[in-house]
């Protein structure tokens, strides 16, 4: 009841002073009405604090990562136990390794963004998360498989205008487009007219 009868009080003294007040006012202390101390209530529980956990080597937790593609090559690759700490150049040999795909052909993005080789796994999942997926972007499409096999030497194939009668160079050169363009039609439209100029030329 002391807050009650304060408020009242208050709100007396608020409405005997004018409404103005001169710039030079000053209320003096000891005409205020006297009130007790507030003492904040108790809580029902201390409050604990956050004790820092520390993980004993070989019980991180593992992440499953998923690694897809809808274009040409399709590919739908599942690496299981995967710790946090692994590194995206570490998951693009592994595909690699899986696919046939070189790795300097290959780029990952995850939420439709590309991501550099030095991002490790803890960067991108969230701390409650045990699965992270991936999309791909091959380089050449198809044709970086074929030329490219593994464990191969360098290929000593035709070189000059040899090259532009190949399927394979167009077929890179539509991937590359694809890459920098972004749109399917767009490339496809610009390899196809680039395709055209040459042959109307020979």
């Amino acid at each position: 009841m002391t807050e009650v009868s304060f408020a009242r009080s208050f709100l007396v003294a608020l409405e005997s002073r004018p409404v103005k007040l001169s710039p030079d006012h000053v209320e003096d202390p000891k005409t205020y009405a006297p009130r007790g101390a507030y003492i904040l209530p108790k809580m029902p529980k201390p409050m604990s604090k956050r004790k820092a956990t520390s993980v004993a080597p070989g019980q991180e937790r593992s992440l499953t990562v998923l690694v897809k593609s809808l274009r040409n090559p399709p590919l739908d690759i599942k690496l299981t136990s995967q710790t946090p700490t692994t590194s995206v150049l570490e998951i693009k040999t592994l595909v690699s390794k899986d696919s046939g795909i070189p790795v300097d052909k290959m780029k990952l993005l995850h939420k439709k963004k590309p991501i550099p080789d030095s991002k490790v796994l803890k960067d991108l999942a969230g701390e409650e998360e045990t699965s992270i997926e991936f999309s791909v972007m091959v380089m050449g499409g198809a044709a970086a498989i074929k030329n490219t096999p593994a464990n191969a030497e360098v290929a000593q194939g035709e070189s000059g205008g040899e090259v532009l009668q190949t399927r394979e160079f167009w077929d890179d050169l539509r991937g590359f487009l694809l890459q920098r363009v972004r749109d399917e039609k767009t490339a496809g439209e610009l390899a196809d007219t680039f395709h055209a100029a040459w042959k109307a030329r020979t």
